[in-house]
This record gives C-alpha cells, structure tokens and sequence, in this order.
C-alpha cells in the first residue's frame, strides 16, 4: 500500500557535490581527459560528461565538484568512481575517501487530479505561496519543514525540489497532499 501511494513519484534529477582532491590542474586535466572541456572565458569551472551513467560534472581548481544528472543512489555511485579514476590516470591526486553528498533531489508527482491553484491561494498560508499565472502557470509552496518547495500545476502534476533524500521528498508531498486534500 505505501508505495502504491508514492507509484507516480519519479527522481528526474539529483545533484551532489563536494571535494574529491585539495587542488586540480584544469588545464592540464582538460587536456588529458576527452571528454573534459575547459572555457574559462564562460565558466570558472571544467565540465565532465560521462555517458555511462549520463552525468554531467563540473570541476573546479579547489578539487570541489558538482554532479548532476543523476538518476539514482547507484548511478551516483558509479559516476563518481568513474570521474575519480578519470582524475587519477590524469595525474589528479584523489582523496581516498571523497567527500561528496546529494545535495538537492527534483521529483516529479501526478496527483491523478484538477488542482485549482486559484483556490490554494484563497485557502492556504499566503507567505508560503507564489502565484502569478501570468509569469508562470504554476503555483510555487514553500514547504518549511522538511524544506521543500513543490511546483503545482492545475493538471495535477507536481514537481518537488530541495530535499536532500527521499524521505524528505515523500514527508513534502504527504505534507502536501493533506493541504490539498482540505481544499479538493
């Protein structure tokens, strides 16, 4: 039963970040990986795409990177190991133990039903909530605690972002769910 309450919810996207070394060599590093590009001219960092899991990563010269693409804990795992040993046949001296964590989950939700944003605004905490249908057709809720802010949309689908796990993410959306559910 409790996941078939949740069978609608999808990761669309993780972002982790951290320190993997205390100082890389861009240019040099850049050179020696293929798929490493450097424009310091658009960007103070260098982008890593890998394929296998699809992730792009960004490297910056103080060793801390930022991942995102990522679909789950595994391909987190996996990516991250390929973008160290990358590093390392580069000449990157690589923590042992890299200090890398999720720092933002975005989950995509079907409540199964109309949502009428206008009455939301009408009902729930104004301080909470962001509307101008003219600027954007969906509702933004700051949710407070866990701290997450889900995008509603009058079709039913939801976006949540902001949590760091996916319990967080499902204690956002039952949060949310029992808001709507006064107000459908």
């Amino acid at each position: 039963m409790e996941e078939k309450r949740y069978e609608s919810l999808k990761i669309e996207n993780i972002v982790a970040s951290g320190v993997i070394a205390d100082s890389i060599d861009l240019a040099d590093v850049s050179q020696r990986i293929p798929a490493c590009e450097l424009n310091t001219k658009r960007f103070p960092g260098a982008v890593f795409r890998i394929e296998r899991p699809k992730i792009a990563s960004l490297i910056f010269s103080s060793g801390k990177v930022v991942l995102t693409g990522i679909r789950d804990r595994q391909a987190l795992n996996d990516g991250l190991e390929i973008i160290i040993d990358s590093l390392r046949e580069a000449g990157v001296a690589c923590y042992d133990e890299p200090q890398v964590a999720v720092t933002n989950i975005v989950c995509s939700y079907d409540i199964g039903k109309y949502i009428n944003l206008n009455k939301v605004v009408i009902t729930l905490n104004l301080e909470n909530i962001e509307y101008e249908p003219e600027q954007f057709p969906g509702l933004v809720y700051r949710i407070r605690d866990p701290k997450i802010v889900a995008l509603l949309f009058s079709s039913g689908k939801i976006i949540l972002t902001g949590g760091k796990n996916l319990e967080d993410i499902k204690r956002g959306l039952d949060f949310l769910e029992q808001k709507l559910e006064s107000i459908m």
